[in-house]
């Protein structure tokens, strides 16, 4: 079991890995030269769709207050035509009273509830302020909404169209990358990604061209130039941290 060779996986010797991760490396740079025709529409569109998110649950928000001031409303309405019922009531008690302490007991109730209508009164047109105020936060809120809608669907009608003409091409390339990938080992595809987000050019791996690393352009002494042709370990810049490869097209050349 132990000399039984496994289908599954190849070992891969360090030339054939690095040579993978230099192929590995020009796919993924077609990848981001097709994502740089996107420019920043994927940011835009996704500002848009957090802008409208924001805005739809202020809306409802809005409404949702205007409803509380509308069942205020109702409710002060009610208190004024049961204090109505009331004063109308008071009235035709005074009537009937058999004294002066009876009938000032009943103007005093009289008194209160009319003060309870001016005090609704008062809150009724605090509420209809209110519910004015309210409902042209609406209008504008409401008027951002379908001007931020139109923007959002013609920035994804553009994106969805560069998408479009450029998913044949990215397939591809993704079919090219998982190629490349499968010759690389996992410790080395981790190294090249973290080594890919931490450089802004994404160029992770690089040849070295008349000297000098191809991404900062600082001059590589030649026994490490050395190191680099024979393929046999990995090699790293000590000034930008990128994995250096020999240049191919010149090894043929």
């Amino acid at each position: 079991m132990a000399t039984q060779k496994k289908t599954t996986e190849v070992d891969y010797s360090m030339q054939e890995k690095i040579i993978a991760l230099y192929e590995l490396q020009k796919i993924d740079s077609r990848i981001d030269e097709i994502n740089k025709v996107k420019g920043e529409l994927p940011l835009e569109v996704q500002d848009l769709d957090d802008e409208l998110a924001g805005l739809r649950s202020r809306i409802e928000h809005i409404n949702a207050e205007i409803d509380e001031l509308n069942t205020l409303t109702k409710q002060r309405k009610r208190e004024v035509d049961q204090a109505k019922i009331l004063i109308a009531n008071y009235k035709e008690q005074q009537n009937n009273v058999r004294n002066n302490r009876e009938f000032d007991a009943i103007s005093k109730e009289i008194e209160y509830q009319e003060l309870e209508i001016e005090l609704a009164d008062k809150r009724l047109k605090e509420y209809a302020a209110g519910v004015k105020a309210k409902k042209a936060q609406l209008e504008e809120a409401e008027a951002v909404v379908e001007e931020r809608t139109k923007d959002l669907e013609a920035k994804k009608a553009e994106l969805e169209s560069i998408e479009a003409e450029t998913a044949a091409q990215v397939e591809d390339f993704a079919r090219q990358a998982d190629a490349a990938k499968a010759r690389i080992d996992e410790r080395l595809l981790a190294a090249y990604d973290r080594i890919r987000g931490n450089v802004r050019n994404g160029l992770a791996v690089v040849t070295v061209k008349r000297d000098a690393c191809g991404g900062c352009f600082n001059r590589i002494p030649p026994q490490r130039q050395v190191d680099i042709r024979q393929g046999k370990k990995i090699i790293i810049c000590e000034y930008c941290g990128r994995i250096l490869v020999a240049d191919p097209e010149a090894a043929e050349v």
